[in-house]
């Protein structure tokens, strides 16, 4: 991974590109020092966890999110992580305890394909913030800059068992800007939210949406041919930009860089550059089987790696070819016929791509279903073993669990119940892949953030005083 900073003081820069003047030094005898650098992080996330204590959850039935399961067992929760579990996990003096019988016990739910907070509640004009369509490139444009965070969709997805969410940008372009991870907590501002040092990821289009809009304005693209033209086209430049930038900061470590050698900066490709460098992960969204293949070999071509399709109706077709890529599948329980990229949808779809040995994952790209992404799991799930599979419950878990941590590249911090990760859990009222299920409790971080029975609940401030303050739906 090729680092675009080397030492200097960052307050001595004005800007992520400045130039700091020093008396009459020509360009040519600058010091290295004071050349520009690229500030890869310049919107830091300022997210603190809430206040926890230590918690023991016991004799309590758990899906682990990594494909484990234990019956009438004990969760440990200290200092913001998970400290313990097992059959029989000792109590800590001081520790609370909550008497589990009966109930279960997950990690908390992560769905990697959603829109809240750039697509908010109420759902107006003036509230549209997740598609930039004015290019069929705005790679520049960051999902993070549209939130916002009085969208009341955040607490209902809280009261779904929802703890970390990613927000992408809408798919009009073939290159839709830079997705984030956020942890599903109250803030001021995006920043209080973000998931400290979580990758960016990039979000691209390709299918049906990108030829419609640009079509119908008579510009490129207008067809499947066009999109894979423009997106060619557009990573030959990145290979190009990131060759020159790769140049310069050779220089720069080397001593011999002069403000002549400065490459022009672009926002839209220092994104790119960022995937070709792995650094930024790619989510494509993608439809059809044949399209995903095409997609894939581009990648090969530009030397960039498809972390994740996103829909992905067709990727039962394609099960070898995503295992073989290391690619995950994003996928609904059932939609599918909505329009003719989607036709050939089937139910087994998910199941399907687990059962080949893939990385399936559910997730919702809606703000009602986000609330319930532990039935959309429980449908695929049963649909798959109505068609002859054997995927057991635990398993299928795996796929709001780790599956989706890993498409996020947060698997070493979330997405299953081990000692050492982040304690996003939630308890439900009873087995979480039933209809009938509810979360009673979730914790982020340790810390509580929603109980049902005590009606402990976040309430933005845009709810205020309004009729349903705080009530989950």
């Amino acid at each position: 991974m090729k680092s675009l900073v080397f030492a200097l003081a960052s307050a001595a820069l004005l800007s992520a590109c400045a130039v700091q003047q020093e008396g009459p030094k020509t360009a040519a005898s600058k010091p290295a020092r004071d050349l520009p650098v690229i500030d890869k992080n310049p919107f830091p996330s300022t997210y603190k966890p809430y206040a926890s204590q230590p918690t023991l959850i016991r004799g309590v039935n758990i899906y682990d999110g990594a494909g484990g399961k234990i019956i009438g067992g004990d969760v440990l929760l200290v200092e913001g992580k998970v400290a313990a579990i097992g059959q029989s996990v000792a109590a800590p003096q001081g520790v609370t305890v909550i008497d589990g019988a009966g109930k279960w016990v997950t990690p908390g739910v992560i769905d990697v394909h959603s829109h809240l907070g750039n697509y908010p509640s109420p759902s107006v004009e003036a509230h549209q913030d997740g598609n930039e369509v004015t290019g069929a490139n705005t790679a520049d444009v960051w999902a993070e800059h549209g939130v916002w965070p009085q969208d009341p969709g955040f607490t209902r997805a809280l009261a779904g068992g929802i703890t970390t969410l990613h927000i992408l940008p809408g798919s009009a372009n073939l290159f839709g800007g830079r997705g984030v991870s956020l942890r599903n907590v109250p803030g001021r501002t995006v920043q209080e939210m973000k998931f400290p040092g979580a990758p960016y990821t990039l979000k691209m289009a390709c299918g049906e949406n990108p030829k419609r809009v640009y079509g119908s304005r008579n510009q490129k693209p207008g067809s499947r041919m066009g999109n894979i033209a423009v997106d060619r086209a557009t990573w030959a430049k990145a290979q190009e930009y990131d060759r020159k930038w790769d140049e310069y900061e050779g220089k720069v470590k080397a001593g011999t860089a002069a403000l002549k050698d400065v490459p022009a900066r672009d926002l839209a490709m220092d994104t790119l550059r960022g995937v070709l460098d792995g650094e930024i992960l790619v989510q494509n969204h993608c439809y059809r089987a044949d399209e995903m293949a095409l997609v894939l070999d581009m990648a090969k071509e530009f030397g960039y790696k498809v972390t994740a399709f996103h829909h992905a109706v067709e990727a039962y077709k394609i099960t070898d070819l995503l295992k073989a890529n290391g690619t995950c599948a994003a996928m609904w329980a059932d939609w599918w016929g909505f329009k003719m990229e989607s036709y050939d949808g089937i139910r087994e779809n998910l199941p399907f791509v687990h059962a080949a040995g893939g990385c399936a994952i559910t997730h919702s790209d809606d703000d009602l279903g986000i609330q319930r992404l532990n039935q959309e799991t429980a449908k695929a799930l049963a649909d798959g073993n109505r068609a002859g599979l054997d995927i057991k419950p635990e398993e299928a878990w795996t796929w709001i669990g780790i599956n989706a941590a890993k498409a996020l590249g947060l698997d070493k911090e979330i997405g299953s119940l081990a000692p050492g990760k982040r304690a996003d859990v939630v308890l439900w009222n009873g087995d979480p892949l039933s209809v009938y299920a509810k979360a009673e409790k979730v914790w982020i971080d340790g810390a509580l953030m929603f109980d049902a029975l005590s009606r402990m609940r976040p309430v933005s401030d845009f709810e205020l005083g309004q009729p349903g303050e705080g009530d989950p739906k």
